[in-house]
């Protein structure tokens, strides 16, 4: 079950969705109106944990509870393992197949069945930057933008805007950063681009996305664009040897 942008909000506000708790869908959970089944939160939370890459390392040396105030704990399951429960996931349906990856799974999924954790799918062949990426979504959720990640697309379409400057808030660039700086990840050439835009304070904040101003964020976003073709050259120096970087310029000596 889907709740569209324009269907009257599942609170009973007589608001509609997009006006009064898309992007707060946690708080539908709590009040018993989601839509996710108690039965989906069972599979996923009874997949066994796993410790691909640094993960283990990571996550033993993050203090969540003081980062964030919260007694919430991270739990990493297998991102294959994930897909196959034919769960609803935008961002899987986007993923290529077999590849390496993560994502932080829906919190509204797991509440029933687990309280206490937020999970992460990730696959074996996770590098640092994608893990601290999604440990970044999971800290900006509980200390943060509180934005659940992989939710942006129905704005990004009906605003214009690219889903990339709803996705990564201000408040995920500084986790983002902490996290790359605590563990000395090198950054893929993604991550490398909000990193940059944070660093210069152009990432747009958490509060405006989730106030859905249309024209404030339009105008923010046309802001990010203009920002991004005005340094383009030394963006691109920035990471076109990074991972991830499509039709680099630097000839590789053999």
């Amino acid at each position: 079950m889907k709740i569209g942008r324009n269907d009257p909000c599942p609170c009973g506000s007589g608001k509609k969705f997009k006006k009064c708790h898309l992007g707060r869908e946690d708080e539908l959970f709590q009040e018993g109106k989601s839509a996710f089944s108690e039965e989906m939160g069972r599979k996923i939370t009874s997949l066994p944990e796993v410790s691909y890459g640094r993960s283990r390392e990571i996550i033993e040396a993050l203090d969540v509870e003081s980062l964030t105030g919260t007694c919430f704990g991270v739990r990493f399951i297998d991102l294959h393992s994930y897909e196959a429960l034919n769960v609803t996931d935008e961002r899987l349906s986007n993923r290529k197949k077999g590849g390496s990856g993560g994502v932080m799974v829906n919190i509204q999924k797991t509440a029933k069945s687990d309280p206490d954790n937020i999970y992460v799918a990730i696959t074996p062949s996770i590098g640092d930057s994608v893990l601290i990426h999604e440990l970044a979504h999971v800290l900006d959720y509980l200390a943060g933008s509180k934005l659940m990640p992989g939710l942006a697309k129905p704005l990004s379409f009906e605003l214009g805007i690219p889903i990339e400057h709803i996705e990564h808030p201000y408040e995920f660039g500084y986790w983002l950063k902490y996290l790359q700086e605590k563990f000395q990840v090198e950054l893929d050439a993604d991550d490398t681009v909000v990193a940059y835009l944070y660093e210069h304070g152009m990432l747009i904040k958490g509060a405006d996305i989730a106030g859905q101003n249309g024209l404030a964020l339009k105008t923010r976003s046309d802001e990010i664009l203009r920002f991004l073709s005005e340094n383009s050259s030394e963006i691109d120096a920035l990471i076109c040897e990074r991972p991830g970087y499509i039709g680099s310029r630097v000839k590789k000596t053999e």
